[in-house]
């Protein structure tokens, strides 16, 4: 593979540019942002990459820029996933993209099925298109689908993600605070007996026990993982009936407050004679995640008081008659380790370099699916060549294994 355009290079996508960089398969990186300069910078900083300005609501915007290349890494907002989708089809180029939902709809499972359902027509161009890759969806994918492998029957699915960070500054977010509280206020949507669900936001809270910092309150979270875990149950994961996604943290704490507030509703109100959003208020009032090095720097040099965090794939299911639990607990750098390593924040070293080892797959030849599939769709050899991959970045799983026997 010579040539692969990454359409959207902000935190995540400017990552797997940079890392294409050092891949000697590649000869040309297209680096395509609606923003100028965010594609600009990245042509100055690294020899292989070209820089184009490109719409991605117009389906010949991102042809006409994507010519030659045999891949598109897609690492714009999910509502833009259909028409890259497009574009990958006329130019015959694989595709690859972080997220499938929610779009503006709000239809969590409608997206997903939008995306699986154009498997036929890239498996007739004998294309692959591999959604939902970074780290969670996407090395929680292929924890889980490792984790599966070993039953006969899998009764649930949980992934659970908690993120302590707590910096001398206020810093309730390390991403964009407008996302997180729009996901925060989000009613997700579980997979409960074989049937999908909405839930409210902030249900079902659970302590969890986490090996090496305790117990810890998570929560239900909008996620792409319980949706493409449902409809796929039956092919991979060993006829799942039931699957969550649960987030916990100070964040998350936070916004729980907020949203009990009514401060997370889009909903005007009235203050001293002047109509008010909520969520635009809290928004706007929020700071922002540090992005650039300069001010990451500035925050560690501050001092931190405490990083914790925990990323549990927990799998109950039946092996041989009797009882199964496979905890699989996913270790990656913190924040200071993150910039000592990369420069970045710990969110962006995750997420992007584990995205980029989807597209390393891609560039090495290690996909050998047609059609439409999330990570969970690789077999034995694809998953360990991943995470071989993935220690080499200090990404690493350990895993341990409850069995009851009768």
């Amino acid at each position: 593979m010579k040539k692969v355009m990454i359409m959207g290079v902000g935190a995540q996508g400017s990552t797997i540019a940079k890392r294409l960089q050092e891949e000697p398969k590649i000869r040309e990186i297209i680096c395509a942002d609606y923003d100028p300069r965010a594609a600009q910078d990245l042509e100055k900083s690294l020899s292989k990459a070209k820089a184009v300005q490109v719409d991605a609501r117009k389906v010949a915007d991102v042809v006409k820029a994507a010519k030659g290349a045999e891949l598109i890494v897609n690492g714009l907002p999910p509502d833009f996933n259909m028409s890259v989708m497009d574009a990958a089809l006329e130019v015959n180029a694989c595709y690859q993209d972080l997220a499938s939902g929610p779009l503006g709809d709000g239809n969590f499972v409608g997206a997903v099925r939008k995306q699986l359902d154009r498997d036929q027509q890239f498996k007739d161009a004998g294309l692959a298109a591999l959604t939902n890759t970074g780290s969670a969806p996407g090395v929680a994918n292929i924890v889980t689908r490792e984790a599966c492998d070993k039953f006969d029957s899998v009764d649930a699915i949980t992934i659970y993600v908690y993120d302590g960070i707590w910096s001398k500054r206020f810093i309730p977010f390390w991403w964009s605070p407008d996302t997180a509280f729009g996901d925060m206020a989000a009613e997700p949507v579980i997979y409960e007996n074989g049937a999908f669900k909405t839930v409210p936001p902030f249900s079902d809270p659970e302590w969890v026990d986490f090996r090496g910092i305790g117990k810890r309150r998570v929560y239900d979270h909008e996620h792409e993982e319980p949706v493409t875990m449902g409809l796929l149950a039956d092919r991979y994961l060993k006829g799942v009936r039931n699957v969550r996604f649960r987030y916990g943290g100070p964040a998350c704490e936070l916004a729980r407050d907020f949203y009990r507030m009514g401060l997370l509703s889009w909903r005007a109100v009235e203050v001293d004679g002047v109509e008010i959003v909520p969520m635009r208020l809290i928004s706007k009032l929020t700071p922002p995640a540090p992005k650039y090095r300069e001010e990451i720097q500035q925050v560690l040099d501050e001092g931190m008081e405490l990083e914790e965090g925990a990323f549990l794939v927990r799998v109950d299911g039946v092996k041989d008659g009797g009882a199964l639990r496979v905890d699989s607990y996913v270790n990656a750098p913190d924040l200071t380790e993150s910039f000592r390593k990369a420069g970045i924040t710990h969110e962006s070293y995750y997420t992007g370099q584990s995205a980029f080892l989807f597209t390393k797959m891609f560039v090495n030849g290690k996909i050998d699916l047609t059609g439409v599939f999330p990570p969970e769709a690789f077999e034995a050899g694809a998953r360990r060549y991943y995470l071989e991959e993935a220690a080499k970045l200090d990404i690493t799983v350990d895993e341990v294994v409850q069995r009851r026997l009768y």
